[in-house]
């Protein structure tokens, strides 16, 4: 404001001055709001890779116990052969390797089950809480600087 004389008088903050601190507000929450999300982004990335292997994992030793178990299989064939040809210890001895393919099938796929377990489901879990952990602070800034 001038008065009659022409010289500016102290007072109120002019419009504009408020206008260009409210657009700096809005370009730094633009920014922060842009790099955040960058964040966020390259978290999920890396945790969706890390269950990625997990699963990956997990798949292979489910592959590895069919192999093992037709390595059973075929034992248990050539122990009943052997069974129907000898009376006792031929069939004898392929039951007992029999058994032990067996039971290395069934202990990888017990740990295949829990890589895959492990692995699943692929949602990544710290950038959705770190996301949601986001939202409650940008609220809570948000209500600070209404009052």
């Amino acid at each position: 404001m001038t008065n009659h004389e022409g010289s500016i008088e102290m007072g109120e903050p002019s419009s504009t001055a408020t206008d260009a601190s409210a657009a700096d507000l809005v370009k730094q929450l633009s920014e922060q709001t842009s790099r955040l999300v960058q964040q966020e982004m390259e978290l999920a990335k890396a945790e969706l890779s890390v269950k990625g292997k997990q699963v990956g994992i997990g798949a292979g030793l489910f592959g590895g116990a069919g192999v093992f178990g037709l390595y059973a299989l075929g034992a248990l064939t050539a122990a009943a052969i052997a069974g129907l040809g000898e009376v006792v210890a031929v069939w004898l001895a392929a039951l007992i390797v029999t058994v032990i393919w067996a039971a290395v099938a069934a202990v990888m796929a017990l740990v295949g089950k829990g890589r895959v377990q492990a692995g699943t489901p692929p949602v990544p879990e710290q950038t959705v809480d770190s996301t949601k952990e986001d939202v409650r602070w940008a609220k809570a800034s948000a209500k600070r600087g209404r009052r």
